[in-house]
């Protein structure tokens, strides 16, 4: 079911793109004439975006008929068929590019998150995203790391809880030197508790802000750029002082890494490269 968002969202890149306008197509193409396309994977990845395309093509032309082979998170391989498109040929080679634009940018994203979670299946750990997505299309990328198996984090400001550094430094719970004002964190916790149901998360860069931030038990401590040996101890602490604290890892998280990571014991990972950096899947569009 595509959402009136996701709509918003494909009617602009239609716009964007001017397939009405498509005067290559137009005056080449006879206007009747009708064929059938296959989408092809150029590479092994997980497919994400399916419904997408299907609005797509129907969109310009509610009587294209749009089959795909696989579905949302199916894993296909290189030179596979995904799909066939089958109907008034303007129709298909007007909407071809924004329809894979979407397919690859998704197939991608999931793909990234499979990638990860593929790493850690040992482990018992959770891979979240960011909010480090591309403007206008968070709804749609978070989505793809759902369908790639992993796991959102907040999806905007407002539902959630995340104090950061800057947050702790502008309200004066942390001076330049690092230190931290126990009175006004204590404070600063006590207040979101009466204000929110959210859960209180905190994040600290260093093994001695944890000590500190732990005394007061928010809900989950993000471990911002920690070294393996300061993860390990702040497991360990954690298991015994304060076990239910979630710990997050985050910061500097990669596949070369992220066993290394999962292997500390931490709650969840987030990583910011599944949105902000994929590399999209690979698609074609050919006439039979």
């Amino acid at each position: 079911m595509i959402s009136n968002k996701t709509k918003q969202i494909i009617q602009r890149a239609l716009l964007e793109d001017k397939v009405k306008q498509d005067k290559t197509t137009r005056l080449v193409i006879p206007a009747k004439k009708k064929g059938q396309a296959v989408i092809t994977a150029k590479e092994k990845g997980v497919l994400c975006g399916t419904d997408l395309v299907k609005f797509i093509f129907k969109k310009i032309d509610k009587k294209i008929k749009v089959e795909f082979f696989a579905k949302d998170a199916d894993l296909i391989n290189k030179e596979e068929k995904v799909a066939t498109i089958s109907g008034n040929l303007q129709t298909i080679l007007k909407a071809e590019r924004v329809a894979l634009n979407f397919l690859s940018l998704l197939s991608g994203v999931a793909t990234t998150a499979w990638l990860f979670v593929n790493k850690v299946k040992k482990a018992k750990v959770a891979i979240k995203d960011t909010r480090k997505t591309t403007p206008g299309l968070r709804k749609l990328e978070k989505y793809a790391v759902l369908v790639g198996g992993g796991k959102n984090h907040r999806y905007s400001l407002a539902e959630g809880i995340i104090v950061k550094d800057n947050h702790l430094k502008a309200a004066g719970i942390v001076n330049k030197e690092n230190k931290v004002n126990h009175k006004s964190l204590k404070e600063a916790i006590k207040k979101l508790r009466k204000k929110t149901k959210f859960p209180i998360e905190i994040e600290v860069e260093t093994f001695q802000e944890f000590l500190e931030v732990a005394k007061y038990s928010p809900d989950i401590i993000m471990l911002d750029n920690f070294s393996k040996k300061d993860l390990v101890k702040a497991v360990g602490y954690r298991n015994k002082h304060f076990p239910k604290i979630e710990l997050e890892a985050s910061g500097g998280i990669s596949l070369r890494n992220i066993e290394t990571v999962a292997s500390t014991g931490v709650d969840s990972i987030s990583v910011g490269s599944i949105t902000h950096s994929p590399k999209a899947l690979d698609f074609s569009l050919e006439l039979n």
